[in-house]
């Protein structure tokens, strides 16, 4: 029963803003546009039982309860965390009641895949003889977590994760709901948008939060976001700062490829009683950070000197360091690997959940295989060449650079290499666009 005030309690702008037709759900329109699975089930009235796959927060809860609405069926919500066997045959009962009354029903399970075997083909007999239209929500690969029996019986719709798009049209309903303007400069709002990573339940109570913020004259940039938004991690104790100031010196003075100061400041740790674990550990950091593929031997070095030293122990296995500290200030210099980290985890952070592109994804299932999973994969080592030249970024991802590496050492033949490669992927581009024209 409905409380008198519970109009009046507040409700969360995710739910205020939930869509009141299919039309105004955004992300979706594969699926709900006129030629779309369910826009012709709508348009036709007639609703079999689905599963609806997707990320969270791309509106599969409420695309249930339109779908019912839109096809005269009762909506009965379970959840897969909350219900068991019993609850399941309440809903059956109910069921049954309402078909002799000619009201069919739209049992809707979120998080299905929550539901053992044996319960989920407890579903089967009552989707079969139509006592229910079951569409279920998961998040997880309904091959693998959902009985063969079941799938057979419904009809799998795949829902992407919201782009940048539909989260900008949800960012301006929210401002057109509560009448205000989102305390933000561009470069803050896009990082709003990526912070949700595709997730519109999420970005709405980011939202939320920004638009109870007192108003201030100035919007808040990218910087201030991240601090209004996200716990704000603890300040790191820098107490022991000598400590942290030999190992700076000792760090730059070998990436400064001064040999000789490094091993000075070395020295000043190991007389100051300094962990030579410790040390280990931050030479073998360097080794990848400051060296890398420009000597890729320089990170086996400083695994072994870390080995010999735990060996050997003190004083013997300082020697090894001393050997180590040697060849790192000696060897050539580049941080191509570290930047190119740098960079990838840039982009990863900016593009969030993107699929990669279906020719590479494999195909255990029988539906994936119709989904088109694997389709069009050119195996490498069948080319000429041993280069097939397809792409392996997400396919709404333009290609990029992350690593480039430098005219020293061995990363010298690496750029060759890459140079090679980027020739053959030019020219097969450039044969498909020339097949595409024909």
């Amino acid at each position: 029963m409905t409380s008198l005030f519970e109009d009046q309690a507040p409700r969360p702008l995710a739910d205020r803003l939930r869509p009141a037709t299919l039309a105004d759900v955004v992300g979706q329109g594969h699926l709900l546009d006129g030629e779309g699975p369910l826009g012709r089930m709508v348009a036709h009235e007639r609703l079999s039982s689905l599963i609806l796959w997707g990320p969270p927060g791309t509106g599969k809860t409420t695309i249930a309860r339109l779908l019912a609405d839109h096809t005269n069926l009762y909506f009965e919500p379970l959840s897969a965390v909350f219900s068991g066997v019993a609850d399941l045959k309440k809903v059956f009962a109910r069921a049954k009641e309402r078909r002799t009354a000619g009201q069919g029903t739209l049992l809707f399970i979120d998080e299905i895949h929550r539901f053992n075997r044996a319960q989920q083909d407890g579903f089967l007999p009552y989707v079969e003889n139509g006592t229910v239209i079951l569409v279920g929500a998961t998040t997880e690969n309904p091959s693998f977590e959902l009985n063969a029996a079941l799938l057979s019986r419904c009809q799998v719709l795949v829902l992407n994760r919201l782009d940048d798009h539909a989260l900008e049209e949800l960012l301006s309903r929210a401002e057109d709901d509560t009448g205000k303007t989102l305390p933000l400069d561009l470069d803050a709002r896009a990082a709003l948008r990526a912070m949700a990573d595709g997730d519109g339940r999420y970005l709405l109570n980011m939202a939320e939060e920004l638009l109870e913020l007192p108003e201030t004259q100035d919007p808040l940039k990218t910087g201030d976001l991240a601090r209004v938004v996200q716990k704000r991690l603890p300040l790191y104790d820098k107490s022991q700062e000598g400590h942290y100031n030999l190992i700076s010196a000792l760090h730059k003075s070998l990436r400064g490829s001064d040999t000789d100061a490094a091993l000075y400041w070395f020295s000043r740790m190991i007389d100051g009683g300094e962990d030579p674990h410790f040390i280990a550990r931050r030479l073998t950091r360097f080794a990848v950070e400051d060296i890398g593929l420009a000597d890729p031997n320089a990170l086996t070095q400083a695994i072994a000197a870390w080995q010999a030293y735990e060996r050997l122990g003190t004083p013997e296995g300082e020697l090894a360091l001393v050997q180590l500290v040697i060849y790192l200030g000696t060897a050539p210099k580049s941080n191509a690997a570290y930047k190119a980290e740098k960079a990838a985890k840039r982009a990863a952070r900016d593009t969030g959940s993107l699929m990669p592109p279906m020719h590479i994804l494999n195909a255990p299932t029988k539906m994936m295989k119709e989904l088109g999973y694997g389709a069009g994969y050119d195996y490498d080592h069948d080319a000429e060449d041993g280069f097939s030249r397809q792409n392996y970024f997400p396919d709404a991802m333009a290609r990029q650079r992350f690593y480039t590496p430098k005219e020293v050492g061995f990363e010298r033949d690496i750029a060759k290499r890459l140079a090679y490669w980027d020739k053959l992927r030019s020219k097969r581009n450039a044969d498909d666009e020339e097949e595409g024209g024909a």
